[in-house]
């Protein structure tokens, strides 16, 4: 009701602000304060210094899940996010984010960067508690399902109510400013606020600034030079926010976290820190990053090292506890609040807590693709183990010499495992016909059964694409429901919309960046369609494919449920490419 909302604002004026940076495959060992010999990161050091510094902090060996279990304080798992196809990158809706929570609460909400949880509502963030929002589509910049061409400066992202915006300046820098801007206004209208701020960088392509990379590129690959750029970019920028923050007057009353969302993914050839694996790894390289937290109001300024095993699914409970916000009814939490640990430092009252993290990557959950931890073990893929105390860096297996242990960890993984096995079937869908999302465009990422890419360089390029007449591949498909029956338009096609090429029309390279080849510098290849085909509701349609035509358009009656939407496009040897892209509308 209007009188709780306003009673929750009132009671949030005195609550402290929330300042969430998350940083993209940035690995503990890429901080000059981790030991990094080369990288310089002189305001996150600050940083560090400053603050509740988790040294046994540990999130998912890639993106996604990590972003799961942080906005909902549960295994990614049972979120309904598993991996990086669809439909298993959705966060089922029935999942309250931490956004949502603090929403609720009174708080301004605000999300600039990278989200990776879905786009299509009901799943991306404008739809799950940010009121103010500016982020790029999918995993990375130049992604499939990112805006065409985009490609980490001058890009197109997406702001409130989903509307594409276009932008100046580089990605990191562009999603910073953003932020200020949130915190200036909620600021002026004396309102706490919970920012979100989640970097694509350092995430590839390794698109820098050279005056960032110029200081790293001696001894070191072109990757490297420009991955240790991004991070000195962000540091840079993390300097500027903590300062505005001091000359708003709101610093010492704001809880500031620096994370990052896996273990490094170009940094390992360097320096990592004297552990094993880098992203996607079970091994600690994969999954144990850096975890920094400032608040000067809460007892919170000064260098204090946590040895403690934590987690990112602690984060949610923890935040909840700090800012003085109840537990939503109804949600089970797997992490729990460590405020014991950050206002009393490791005790030994302080219990030997398990936790997994899942390394699940292609298709539905598997078991045992997984690390399991407690603070002296490491039980990885089920059959190897690691004493993290005296082998920090895995490379003794002592199965066979801890049985006990062995055993220990295997009963809490194959508890948890029946627990949440259940729920892998419940597939997220995308709505059809929603009153809050009448017009829907579908995107070949979230095709279930597609052929396997994840940038725009993949649309441009189809040589290996194109199946042939006798092909037995299953048709790609997305998983839709149709929420209200009646008629549909559906279009069809090769090119995203805002390109507004034609089907048969080959695409000239795009610009480099920074005098660099980008994923949209690779021409792109028409496809010599005569037919267009459309398989939805257990029916199949087709229609011609003219020299100019940019789309392909069908009419269809559509009853409610759920439905496969395949679409594909033919030529005249029967070679078939899948449709890249669908525009669906309900009729009037």
């Amino acid at each position: 009701t209007c009188q709780a909302h306003a009673a929750a604002e009132e009671t949030a004026r005195s609550r402290p602000n929330v300042v969430l940076i998350m940083t993209d495959d940035q690995g503990y060992g890429d901080l000059s304060c981790h030991g990094n010999p080369w990288l310089k990161t002189p305001n996150l050091d600050r940083l560090a210094s400053q603050s509740i510094r988790l040294d046994d902090y540990h999130v998912s060996p890639y993106c996604i899940p990590t972003r799961a279990a942080l906005m909902t304080g549960r295994y990614a798992d049972r979120t309904g996010v598993h991996n990086v196809l669809a439909p298993h990158w959705f966060a089922r809706t029935n999942e309250v984010m931490l956004s949502r929570m603090f929403q609720d609460a009174g708080y301004a909400t605000g999300m600039f960067g990278k989200w990776h949880l879905g786009d299509n509502y009901p799943y991306g963030p404008e739809h799950r508690g940010f009121g103010e929002v500016l982020h790029h589509y999918g995993g990375a910049g130049g992604g499939l399902n990112d805006y065409w061409n985009n490609s980490y400066v001058d890009d197109t992202y997406y702001g409130n109510n989903d509307e594409p915006t276009k932008v100046n300046g580089y990605c990191t820098d562009v999603f910073f400013s953003a932020a200020t801007r949130f915190i200036n206004n909620a600021a002026e209208h004396d309102k706490p606020f919970f920012l979100y701020l989640t970097t694509n960088a350092p995430h590839g392509p390794y698109i820098c600034d050279p005056a960032y990379s110029k200081p790293y590129a001696e001894g070191k690959t072109r990757n490297v030079a420009n991955f240790y750029g991004m991070i000195a970019n962000i540091d840079k920028n993390v300097g500027t926010l903590r300062k505005f923050l001091k000359e708003k007057g709101i610093d010492r009353n704001t809880i500031f976290i620096f994370t990052t969302d896996n273990g490094t993914a170009a940094g390992h050839t360097v320096f990592n820190a004297g552990m094993r694996g880098n992203k996607f790894s079970p091994y600690d390289g994969g999954h144990r990053v850096p975890f920094f937290l400032h608040w000067p109001d809460g007892g919170f300024a000064e260098q204090r090292r946590i040895q403690t095993l934590t987690a990112h699914i602690d984060i949610a409970p923890t935040l909840l506890d700090l800012c003085g916000i109840a537990r939503p009814d109804g949600v089970k939490f797997d992490g729990v609040s460590i405020r014991p640990l950050l206002e009393k430092g490791d005790h030994k009252e302080w219990p030997d807590r398990i936790i997994m993290t899942d390394t699940q990557y292609n298709g539905p959950p598997k078991k045992w693709v997984t690390a399991v931890l407690s603070e002296r073990w490491r039980l990885v893929g089920g059959r190897e183990l690691y004493d993290i105390d005296a082998d920090p860096g895995q490379k003794k297996n002592v199965y066979a010499e801890h049985p006990e242990v062995v055993q220990r960890l295997s009963s809490f993984y194959d508890a948890l495992w029946e627990e949440m096995k259940p729920t892998f079937k419940d597939v997220a869908e995308i709505p059809l016909g929603h009153p809050r999302a009448s017009h829907v465009a579908l995107n070949y990422h979230d095709c279930i059964g597609r052929h396997k890419f994840w940038f725009q360089d993949g649309i441009r390029r189809i040589t290996d694409k194109i199946d042939p007449p006798e092909s037995k591949r299953r048709r790609a498909f997305w998983p839709v429901n149709v929420v209200t029956e009646g008629e549909y338009t559906i279009e069809l096609r090769r090119w995203p919309k805002e390109l507004g090429a034609a089907i048969r029309a080959n695409i000239p390279p795009g610009d480099k960046v920074y005098g660099r080849p980008a994923f949209r510098t690779t021409p792109g290849m028409g496809f010599p369609a005569v037919e267009a085909s459309l398989s939805i509701g257990g029916r199949s349609f087709t229609e011609p494919v003219d020299d100019q035509a940019k789309g392909i358009t069908f009419r269809v009656e559509l009853p409610k449920g759920s439905h496969r939407l395949s679409a594909r496009f033919i030529d005249a040897e029967r070679r078939s490419l899948d449709a890249f892209y669908a525009y669906v509308t309900k009729s009037e």
